[in-house]
């Protein structure tokens, strides 16, 4: 059989996973939290799956959570929308990407990515026909060139795929951006994925500039979040999408054929969390600052150069001066002979600069940080 992804392997987080229970080293790659999701949830999704709510939910979610997730949006960016017709709730945050960009790209259309960029993007892109146009961000700022946006536009072009705050550079796009982003929306008339599944992990008080803050901006958009990031269950595998009416017609056209729908008691246990303790989400950023701060702190001795986190739950840690190593060999060096486990920043790109950066996840426990960082000075 011939290959639709020739090119594709096994993804880096599953190897470098792979590698930190094969060398017990303290994995600070794959992004997801140590700590486990609050005891409330827990105790809803044990009350619904006993309580017999284990059948089928509606395709595009049960009303209790799109109407939790439509209150949301309103009460953080001031934007009414229709929880019937414009929320999606999907099985996580990679599957209403791939549907968003299935209902957008037809063959031979064009889609731009900025890199480093997250890995599920472009295999969806190839997948529906589609080519990716890659503009490269480099450290330390990983600043877009709206200038260099504009030339890749093209007649093909369909679309813009943003991701806010930005795993894995941490940065967070700022007004301008959005100015910019917007006024070439409009003048190609292009549509945006705009991927904000670290949306309530925002740091120094810096607000979310979500696609959803602006009508002129949604109308013209699929906005992606993860329940995953948000509550600290990736396994459960529960995001959404929020769209305009008839985009999200088409979505949820695709939607139906890959998942049908999602997980009946954990949708409950989620709207009823968001209802019951809305303060889970309001104080995440704070939670998530603290650890950002312990870890930069407990690395402050070492050689490495921290790089600036706006937010998401990821530090960049520059190399530069401890090896000549390249950053996918160095990070193979710090698992099997420091015994911590890393992330190389060249595997989220389509060319990847000479940049000497790795990513470390710091949605852990204050103790695995601080054995981590520990470690790392040593070097």
């Amino acid at each position: 059989m011939q290959s639709k992804l020739p090119n594709l392997g096994v993804s880096i987080f599953s190897q470098m996973t792979g590698l930190a229970n094969q060398y017990q080293a303290l994995n600070l790659s794959q992004g997801f939290p140590e700590f486990d999701a609050p005891t409330l949830l827990k105790e809803r999704l044990a009350h619904y799956s006993q309580s017999g709510f284990n059948q089928y939910a509606p395709s595009s979610g049960v009303p209790a959570l799109q109407q939790q997730i439509a209150q949301l949006v309103e009460r953080k960016y001031g934007l009414a929308v229709n929880a019937e017709h414009s929320v999606t709730v999907t099985s996580g945050a990679t599957e209403a990407l791939y549907v968003a960009i299935q209902a957008l790209v037809s063959p031979e259309d064009e889609v731009i990515v900025f890199d480093p960029a997250y890995d599920s993007y472009k295999p969806a892109i190839e997948l529906a026909g589609g080519k990716t146009v890659h503009i490269a961000l480099t450290a330390p700022d990983y600043k877009v060139d709206w200038q260099q946006v504009t030339e890749a536009i093209t007649d093909k072009t369909k679309a813009i795929i943003i991701n806010t705050p930005h795993n894995p550079s941490t940065k967070t796009l700022k007004q301008a951006d959005i100015e910019a982003l917007k006024h070439l929306l409009e003048q190609h008339d292009l549509y945006l994925i705009s991927d904000e599944v670290y949306e309530h992990i925002c740091f120094d008080g810096q607000a979310h500039l979500s696609a959803l803050r602006d009508e002129s901006l949604f109308a013209r958009s699929f906005v992606v979040s993860s329940f995953g990031k948000t509550f600290h269950c990736t396994g459960w595998k529960m995001g959404y999408c929020v769209a305009p009416a008839a985009l999200m017609t088409e979505f949820r056209k695709i939607h139906q054929y890959v998942n049908f729908s999602s997980f009946t008691p954990a949708q409950l246990a989620i709207a009823d969390a968001m209802g019951e303790q809305p303060e889970h989400i309001d104080e995440l950023s704070t939670f998530y600052q603290q650890k950002r701060d312990l870890l930069i702190e407990a690395l402050a001795p070492s050689r490495f150069k921290i790089l600036p986190s706006e937010g998401t739950y990821f530090l960049l840690l520059d190399y530069s001066d401890i090896s000549e190593l390249d950053d996918m060999a160095f990070c193979e060096y710090l698992v099997k002979d420091v015994g911590v486990a890393a992330i190389p920043l060249s595997v989220f790109y389509h060319q990847a600069p000479n940049d000497k950066v790795i990513r470390l996840c710091f949605a852990k426990e204050d103790s695995t940080l601080i054995a981590a960082a520990e470690k790392l000075c040593q070097l």
